[in-house]
């Protein structure tokens, strides 16, 4: 953290040296000092200092300045600093004015020039001001912050995106912190382009793209490397665990991640039967430490783009990205995983992002302390879900399609364990209802077709996934359901896939394209557990070794 500014206005300059030439001599070691010429140029400066979170501590303005007076100035600088201490700087035939600022802007003092010697007449005062600064002021969060509004989809995605890359930010809602919107109109006057993420530097994007925000906040968006022996496409637990066994190996691994990595595992709020966690681990904590394992042994993990396709040429392939380049390499691993089922009923798309929500709970559940919010679906990751928010909402309403639970046992006993969660059998939902925000939602009954009216504030929905695969719908062997066919499921009537020109089977992960590989949720036949992508994406590597062998 910086030291706190004393920030300095006078017109004339010889008066504007002599007051920091006084000041630097007392407090130099504790304080740093800003100057203007002006109220416009002070009050610009005072802008500039609160978008990079920088803790002012003292106004000194002149009164009689032209354009606009010291008390004018201060008008406008306490909407940024309410709690930075104001002076005035005075003649004696603006005493009036100073007095009457004391009740219409809370002046806390006004000193006559000149103001000699300042060991009487300045710094006893300052001292005293400074120091019941000091003691009652909370210093400025000097990280990246985050203002919009809770409701807007905008800023909901970009609080996402941070978090699920484990990168620290402030949330300001502007509805609720007159400060924070004050601080958004100085660079987005109308506030049409939220969110405003305010940077340490002072820096300002306005309602970034993924990508662009990927790479002011340090993620990698570029391949640095020409050429890989491994893409990996998906930073699920199955492409990390192939990064970390395939960069231990000595391998060039690039893993391609279009958002963050973790996958669906990461958005878990507690993961309580993977091996090795007899208490249980946050889907964050566990992307986290895999993240960092591939990174320090040499994965590099491009994010904020995605795969658009793939190209064979020869024993070569080339990955092609969304933002129009290319990786080329020996080999491809699909472990793009799967995307979130859309829940089709009215009212829906209009409040996804301002109180609906697909998973997302761990980012959003504080925002509903004390309120009723409802989790659509029957398997471990709404039940997961619905315990995690169990923890801030009223009541959880669980609403479940089927007459029973599709849980492991350890999560149907903490949710009947838990007594502000109430599971609703054979319901759906049928609509949701608000304006700007969701406020009520109608469910139905599918076996006695009758629906009820219920208040909700937020809605968060498991509702399954289909298979990430469509682009490369036109090269791989895939179900009518979308998931990728590999090894003997490859075979019909006991022959080889079409096309294939080798002499060998298929690996057991291997597609029916020859150096191209699927494992995890996209993998026809897999089962949706942790522990079985994390072992498929150890698996690859043995065969893509193999693989290189023949290339």
């Amino acid at each position: 953290m910086p030291s706190p500014v004393i920030l300095l206005v006078d017109d004339e300059p010889q008066v504007l040296s002599a007051v920091e030439r006084d000041l630097r001599r007392h407090y130099r070691n504790e304080y740093r000092f800003v100057r203007a010429a002006s109220g416009a140029e002070a009050l610009e400066a005072t802008r500039q200092l609160k978008l990079r979170s920088d803790p002012l501590a003292l106004f000194l303005a002149d009164q009689r300045m032209p354009g606009m007076s010291g008390t004018e100035f201060l008008i406008e600088a306490r909407k940024l600093y309410p709690e930075a201490k104001k002076v005035l700087l005075t003649a004696y035939a603006d005493t009036e004015a100073a007095i009457s600022s004391i009740n219409t802007i809370g002046l806390d003092y006004y000193l006559m020039k000149p103001w000699d010697p300042p060991e009487q007449k300045l710094y006893p005062v300052l001292d005293d001001l400074l120091s019941e600064w000091i003691s009652t002021v909370q210093m400025p969060y000097d990280g990246i912050r985050v203002a919009g509004t809770l409701w807007s989809a905008a800023s909901h995605q970009a609080r996402d995106f941070l978090s699920s890359n484990q990168v620290p930010y402030q949330w300001l809602d502007i509805e609720k912190d007159a400060q924070a919107r004050t601080l958004v109109e100085a660079v987005d006057k109308d506030l049409s382009h939220l969110p405003a993420i305010i940077f340490p530097d002072g820096s300002t994007l306005l309602a970034p793209d993924l990508r662009t925000l990927a790479a002011k906040v340090g993620l990698i968006t570029q391949a640095t490397k020409p050429f890989y022996d491994i893409v990996v496409i998906g930073g699920g637990p199955t492409g990390l665990a192939t990064a970390v066994y395939g960069t231990s190996e000595g391998m060039r691994i690039a893993l391609v991640e279009r958002y963050a990595t973790g996958g669906q595992a990461g958005a878990s709020s507690m993961i309580e039967n993977y091996l090795g966690f007899p208490r249980g681990v946050t889907g964050s904590e566990l992307a986290r430490r895999a993240t960092t394992q591939a990174k320090r042994f040499g994965t590099e993990i491009i994010t904020g783009v995605e795969a658009t396709g793939i190209r064979v040429d020869g024993s070569y392939r080339h990955v092609t990205l969304s933002d129009g380049n290319e990786l080329s390499c020996y080999a491809v691993l699909l472990a793009t995983g799967v995307l979130a089922s859309l829940l089709d009923v009215p009212g829906l798309e209009a409040l996804t992002g301002a109180g609906v929500y697909y998973s997302a709970a761990v980012t959003e559940a504080s925002h509903y302390r004390g309120q009723p919010v409802f989790v659509v679906g029957g398997a471990n990751s709404a039940g997961q879900g619905a315990i995690f928010l169990a923890r801030y909402a009223s009541k959880v309403g669980l609403l479940v399609r089927r007459a029973w639970l599709d849980q492991s046992k350890y999560l149907r006993d903490q949710i009947a364990a838990t007594e502000n969660i109430q599971v609703h059998f054979s319901t759906e939902v049928a609509a949701v209802h608000g304006q700007r925000r969701l406020e009520r939602i109608t469910v139905r009954n599918s076996e006695t077709g009758a629906t009820q009216e219920l208040p909700a504030a937020a809605m968060f929905i498991f509702i399954g996934a289909r298979p990430h695969t469509d682009f490369v719908a036109d090269l791989v062997e895939r179900t009518p359901e979308g998931f990728i066919v590999t090894g003997e499921d490859l075979f019909h009537d006991g022959r080889r896939p079409k096309g294939w020109t080798l002499k060998r089977d298929p690996y057991m992960l291997e597609t029916n394209v020859p150096g191209i590989f699927a494992a995890g949720d996209v993998r026809h036949g897999t089962i949706s557990r942790i522990a079985t992508a994390v072992g498929q994406g150890g698996m690859v590597v043995s065969f893509v070794e193999q693989y290189l062998k023949t290339v």
